[in-house]
């Protein structure tokens, strides 16, 4: 019979009298990035000490191609190299989870301890204290990620655009309220991201001096291109019929129009650069319509980052349709830009939820549009706050219920046919908002006799077709 152990209150007589201080438990940083732009957000935050010092930087590389075998991962992307050394070790997020695709997985509760301890071993972290630094958020496999360490502080890095807009979802509070701030660029001057701040949490910009810095070194780390001709027109794809906004046919047509509008304009010499995950026959169609117009096209077979082009290159122009880099060569390089089809992709966002939403409506209302010579005045720049402030209430009004009377006063004193465009007659009238049906009308739709007299008028239709 083993011995009975002595009771609880006796046994902190016989601890020993000095006891060796318990070691501090080290820091780890996990960064996680998808594209090399997001890494070279990192890269400048972290040159410019944004983040605090940590005992160890984890790059934690997510490839979210739809077939990430036959794409590159960032890390193997040109220019990559310059960015390695700021961390001390480079992960990737796909081998971790194979053979899940990282956008589709995401832990069962249940299964979230044992996971977490699975990635402390696989990785090395032990014990450590975890901080995490995440990309859009509101979807896998940013937020598998988190859910895999609980207890962990969380950062909100934007990699684009859409930080402007608001949350895309309801974010669980568990998640919401860990989030201590969102970290973006200065890519529309003035404007403060609307992104989580639900939760409270404050919008921090990455030094622009910085982030150039960054780009510049990923430019001098990037073999050499194939010549490019000076003065060149720049094609930015970004590979939209991946996203199922558009049709690949589609989007084909948008690249024609990238090319016959630049060509409108004079340039005789042009340069598409494709999205590095886009299928290579749209550069197939784009030649055949540039001998059609009989000027000279290069395409680019090499991914690099649009600004690593617009660093060598300087084009004397640049064309894309809603695409960050139509920013960040506008703010950043000072170069001109114009944009394709923004109002046409306006009319095909669905739902009016959908976060591209935001990045279109700044590019249309602020970029000049390549096809229009200029008629179409851009939308005044002192009045964009209060718009995507009215667009972000329209997109989610149960998350941001104090933007209705900013949205209610710009709908009454801003919409014509200008910004018309930016919102849904449909979605103003089920919120009761300026712009809507008319109060006296709205009963029109719901009203039995209405609906018996359109039935009847469209069953007419139809038999006036069928006896043609």
């Amino acid at each position: 019979m083993s011995p009975t152990p002595p009771a609880p209150e006796h046994t902190a007589h016989h601890a020993p009298e000095h006891t060796a201080p318990r070691a501090a438990a080290r820091t780890t940083q996990i960064f996680c990035a998808s594209t090399l732009y997001g890494a070279a957000t990192l890269a400048a935050a972290l040159d410019a000490d944004v983040f605090a010092p940590a005992d160890r930087r984890l790059l934690l590389v997510c490839n979210n191609a739809t077939t990430p075998e036959t794409s590159p991962a960032l890390d193997e992307m040109p220019g990559f190299a310059a960015l390695r050394d700021r961390f001390d070790e480079v992960r990737s997020w796909n081998d971790a989870i194979s053979p899940f695709h990282p956008g589709a997985w995401s832990p069962r509760p249940d299964d979230v301890p044992l996971l977490e301890r699975y990635l402390r071993q696989l990785w090395g972290l032990g014990d450590d204290r975890v901080t995490i630094v995440l990309e859009s958020i509101q979807v896998n496999p940013a937020q598998a990620i988190a859910q895999l360490f609980p207890g962990a502080p969380v950062d909100v890095y934007a990699d684009g655009l859409m930080s402007y807009g608001p949350t895309r979802d309801k974010l669980d509070p568990l998640l919401g309220t860990r989030v201590r701030r969102v970290l973006h660029l200065d890519l529309v001057p003035g404007l403060t991201p609307l992104l989580l701040t639900e939760f409270g949490a404050p919008a921090q910009t990455v030094p622009t001096t910085a982030f150039l810095k960054v780009l510049g070194e990923v430019a001098d780390a990037v073999p050499e291109l194939p010549p490019l001709p000076e003065e060149c027109a720049l094609l930015l794809g970004q590979y939209l019929s991946a996203l199922e906004i558009l049709t690949p046919q589609q989007e084909e047509e948008l690249h024609a129009r990238m090319l016959r509008g630049a060509v409108a304009r004079g340039h005789r010499t042009v340069v598409f650069a494709p999205h590095p995950s886009a299928p290579a026959r749209y550069g197939r169609a784009l030649e055949a319509e540039a001998e059609r117009l009989g000027v000279t096209l290069t395409v680019l077979g090499t991914p690099v980052l649009a600004e690593v082009l617009f660093d060598r290159a300087r084009p004397a122009l640049v064309v894309g349709c809603f695409s960050t880099a139509l920013f960040t060569a506008s703010s950043f390089f000072g170069l001109p830009v114009a944009r394709v089809g923004t109002e046409w992709l306006l009319e095909r966002l669905v739902p009016y939820q959908n976060s591209n939403r935001v990045p279109v409506v700044l590019a249309d209302a602020l970029l000049p549009d390549l096809e229009d010579r200029g008629s179409e005045h851009s939308v005044e720049a002192d009045t964009v706050a209060e718009l995507l402030a009215a667009v972000g209430f329209v997109m989610q009004p149960q998350l941001h219920p104090g933007l209705r009377p900013v949205a209610e006063r710009y709908l009454r004193t801003r919409l014509g046919p200008r910004t018309g465009r930016y919102f849904r007659r449909r979605r103003l009238t089920a919120l009761g908002l300026p712009g809507g049906i008319p109060q006296r009308l709205a009963f029109l739709p719901r009203h039995a006799a209405t609906r018996r007299v359109v039935r009847r008028a469209r069953a007419l239709r139809r038999a006036v077709r069928r006896r043609k």
